[in-house]
């Protein structure tokens, strides 16, 4: 661990030298999180004020925003998939050892973020899903709840009652801009062609935590939690749980976390581009810009945001414009301020 400090020390002085980069001074602790979740950044803050680990004070904070069904967009109730089911996605990633949990499509246990912290911590792997990771979770001590609320049922009747309209489906009949379906697949559609082109769901449905933090010895630590697109089709999973996709941590480079349009940014793997950026040098507004603008060559109008800080502690974020998204809040908690503050960037 000290010879790759070192080695990115190096690279930092050469950077600077260059003048990719200005020294800046050492920021310590660190909360940074997506969207204006100000109580999962102070719940997350409270764990670094007391020396606790960034990984502890990651795991709270997306916690929190659980509990809180931060947006409807994370946490229990929020964002029914097509057969009325809430199910959730999460990551948690150890900057220091590298190592990482994740879930996805979990049902019925509601800490998402804490199943994923215990797969990395209590299992050989990295990754599970479905119904055999909640089976996981409830043997791990996670109790098994209801994830559906009155409000989720009412947005599930809602969109019956609209054919089932928006959806994810494309080439497929009957139409799916007219229909509930079942569906079947449009047979002797010309490669790169399509019969139906549909514009993306609402970007208030695709919203997700994603925390980066900084402990008092310099450790990074970053999650993710959503409960996914609304919806989406059963078995979805978004870039969320997708380690270099939704978040990534590296203690000698940097921390990145993603929201958005998560099936397009999952084909990028943006958080894990922008720590890529930071560890040549390169300043974290300036990575998280790089990393959208490669995803924009492709996908000119996505949803998208990125949040990125390196290890110093100095942050940035960046955006992508789309239709009714021009601005990004974020929410960051730090030394010499009282309570989190939320910030704000223009979208490229």
């Amino acid at each position: 661990m000290q010879a790759a400090n070192c080695k990115q020390c190096l690279l930092w002085v050469i950077a600077t030298v260059i003048g990719i980069v200005s020294p800046e001074p050492t920021v310590r602790p660190l909360v940074i999180n997506t969207w204006p979740f100000t109580r999962a950044a102070e719940a997350a803050w409270n764990v670094l004020e007391l020396g606790g680990s960034a990984l502890d004070a990651v795991e709270k904070g997306c916690t929190q925003c659980e509990i809180d069904q931060c947006d409807g967009s994370v946490g229990y109730g929020g964002s029914p998939d097509e057969y009325g089911e809430t199910t959730l996605d999460a990551m948690i990633m150890n900057g220091n050892t590298m190592e990482a949990g994740a879930v996805a499509n979990l049902r019925r246990i509601k800490n998402a973020i804490g199943v994923a912290r215990a797969v990395m911590e209590y299992t050989k792997h990295t990754f599970l899903v479905g119904e055999s990771a909640s089976l996981f979770a409830q043997s791990m001590g996670f109790p098994s709840e209801d994830l559906t609320t009155s409000k989720s049922i009412s947005i599930y009747s809602k969109w019956l009652d609209q054919n089932c309209q928006p959806n994810f489906r494309k080439n497929v009949i009957p139409d799916p801009l007219q229909s509930c379906g079942p569906y079947k697949p449009v047979r002797g559609l010309q490669v790169g062609k399509q019969a139906v082109i549909q514009k993306d769901v609402n970007v208030h449905h695709h919203d997700t935590i994603g925390m980066i933090a900084i402990d008092k010895a310099g450790n990074l630590a970053a999650g993710t939690s959503t409960n996914g697109a609304t919806h989406k089709i059963p078995g979805r999973v978004g870039d969320s749980p997708i380690i270099g996709a939704g978040a990534y941590a590296d203690s000698a480079a940097g921390a990145a976390a993603a929201t958005g349009d998560g099936d397009t940014m999952m084909r990028f793997l943006p958080s894990y581009q922008a720590v890529e950026y930071m560890r040549i040098g390169i300043d974290p507004s300036a990575a998280c810009q790089k990393a959208i603008i490669r995803i924009q060559k492709y996908a000119k109008d996505f949803f998208g945001a990125i949040i990125c800080t390196n290890i110093t502690g100095s942050y940035g974020a960046a955006c992508s414009k789309a239709p009714g998204f021009t601005q990004f809040h974020f929410t960051v908690f730090k030394p010499g301020i009282a309570r989190p503050q939320e910030e704000v960037v223009d979208c490229l």
